[in-house]
């Protein structure tokens, strides 16, 4: 009897499928279809499909065709209308709170979508030709650990979805081999993202632990990434923390000035991927780019000219130099042909301290050139042992042509080293060793000479005062060399020291702190054994 009546409140279709399912079951003698008509026979499915059927009949009778698809829409305009009213008629302030209550508005909501027949299942255009090959939707699961996913994402400036914008190398992303730059991100984790913002999906994002499911539709071209094999020298610190433009903080990579990064791509206008050399394994981050960097610096450099004091004194700062990145690459020693040691620092550091003992430690393998000058020579002086002595209109002449590395004049008279010299010592075999003026630098690095460049830096004001007392040490400032180092000279020592490591700290290959001369000139002969038999980094082109 009950199962009689239940079957004759069955929808007709439903019922059509049970008496099919029925004879299907005879037949077959199976019994695993119980469970299906158990579901066509239940009550709720049964209302659920009279609804629907009740729904799908709206239009077509036009005693119960709605008026309008735009209730909610209507309800909005009528609040407006009714805000400003509702401190003068409690009938508008009791409206204002009706149509604004959950229900209300839910039952709006669902006219509107039953008006415009929402409910209806839209599928999509079938292609008119398929490729049987052609992947349509993917699925990507991506474990996620403490590391970054390694992959940002955009809006299309064009279609306003989400895409994937770059996969960092050697990031999980990359290491699937499952995700690619342009794919669209249609769902994360179950959660429909479209209509939000990047924002919003990194949200979801930071908020999933374990497994990390993506639904994407696949870009165009799924070309591979290579990696490229660019390598540069960075001339400034970078922290992606203190960054406010970088796309993902997570995704930067930090570095200091003197690191040797991996560039690994570069096809982006403003953020490079890169990893520190030697990291195989490590994934690649974001860092500014080379062009992205050299406005940074520019429009610093605009800021403190406008704050700059009129009265401040004009500091001879190299405008055309932009230190950002130098590209660079393994330059391998070759037997019997040494690199050029040159020591740059403040007057009075010490560095002609240290070239003395470094060529008298081995006189025929270290050797300074002669030094060029215009004055009359001495009782005692033999030509091309101190000095090489030259007329003042020959050394003038051969300045203008550039055969000088540093140049200057003392009391009238002119003092230089050329470039021939220093070549010469070279082609010798020996190891040319200098103390030119901070201003040789761009003179002596060329892919000619390749250099090993080392500064050599006074300590804290308190190490300094001490050990140049301690060792007795007369000022270089005064000629006649009769008393010590004042604390005035002292400190534009510190501070010629700052401004030479601000100006041309990028050029230096390594460094050596003169606190203690003995200790100093040890750190000196490793650093020029290192130059003769290690592969160093060095500018690209002294090498191609």
């Amino acid at each position: 009897m009950t199962a009689e009546v239940m079957e004759t409140c069955l929808d007709p279709v439903l019922s059509r499928l049970v008496t099919s399912l029925k004879e299907a079951e005879s037949l077959s003698g199976e019994q695993d279809l119980g469970f299906l008509q158990t579901l066509l026979e239940s009550k709720e499915l049964n209302a659920l499909v009279n609804v629907h059927s009740k729904i799908a009949k709206i239009g077509k009778d036009d005693r119960v065709a709605p008026l309008l698809s735009s209730s909610m829409q209507v309800a909005l305009e009528v609040l407006e209308q009714l805000a400003p009213r509702c401190h003068i008629s409690p009938l508008c302030k009791e409206v204002f709170h009706l149509l604004q209550t959950p229900h209300l508005q839910s039952l709006l909501f669902a006219h509107d979508s039953i008006a415009k027949k929402d409910f209806y299942p839209h599928l999509p255009d079938i292609p008119m030709e398929v490729d049987e090959d052609e992947e349509t939707i993917k699925i990507v699961q991506l474990v996620k650990n403490n590391e970054p996913l390694g992959a940002t994402i955009k809006t299309d400036d064009e279609t306003g979805k989400i895409v994937i914008a770059r996969i960092m190398h050697g990031g999980a992303a990359d290491r699937s081999g499952l995700i690619h730059v342009g794919d669209e991100v249609i769902e994360v984790n179950g959660i429909n993202v479209e209509g939000k913002t990047p924002g919003d999906v990194l949200q979801i994002l930071q908020n999933s632990e374990g497994t990390i499911t993506f639904k994407l539709v696949p870009s165009d071209g799924k070309m591979g990434q290579r990696e490229s094999k660019v390598r540069v020298r960075a001339h400034f610190d970078y922290d992606p923390e203190s960054d406010p433009y970088i796309p993902c903080k997570e995704a930067g990579q930090a570095f200091q000035r003197g690191d040797i990064l991996h560039i690994v791509a570069q096809d982006d206008a403003f953020w490079w991927q890169a990893r520190k050399e030697g990291d195989r394994n490590a994934r690649a981050g974001l860092i500014p780019s080379r062009n992205l960097q050299e406005r940074r610096i520019i429009h610093e450099r605009n800021q403190m000219e406008k704050n700059k004091d009129p009265k401040a004194e004009n500091d001879d700062f190299d405008r055309e130099m932009i230190a950002t990145y130098e590209e660079v690459a393994k330059l391998y020693p070759r037997p019997g042909v040494y690199r050029p040691i040159i020591l740059i620092g403040a007057p009075g550091v010490g560095r002609n301290e240290l070239k003395r003992r470094l060529a008298a430690r081995d006189p025929e393998k270290y050797r300074t050139p002669v030094p060029y000058t215009t004055r009359p020579i001495r009782t005692g002086e033999v030509p091309g042992r101190e000095y090489i002595f030259i007329p003042r209109d020959k050394m003038e002449a051969d300045i203008q042509a550039g055969k000088f590395i540093e140049h200057g004049e003392y009391k009238g008279h002119l003092y230089g080293t050329s470039a021939e010299s220093v070549r010469s010592i070279v082609n010798a075999g020996c190891v040319c060793i200098l103390s030119p003026h901070y201003q040789a630098i761009k003179a002596l690095r060329t892919p000619q000479l390749k250099p090993f460049i080392i500064h050599v830096k006074p300590p804290t004001f308190e190490q300094l005062k001490e050990t140049r007392e301690a060792a007795h040490a007369r000022s270089t400032f005064d000629e006649t060399n009769s008393r010590g180092f004042s604390d005035e000279e002292l400190q534009d020592m510190i501070k010629s020291a700052e401004k030479i490591n601000f100006l041309y700290g990028h050029f230096f290959d390594d460094e050596i702190v003169n606190d203690d001369l003995a200790t100093a000139f040890e750190a000196l002969v490793q650093l020029a054994q290192k130059s003769e038999c290690e592969p160093l980094w060095a500018p690209a082109t002294w090498v191609q």
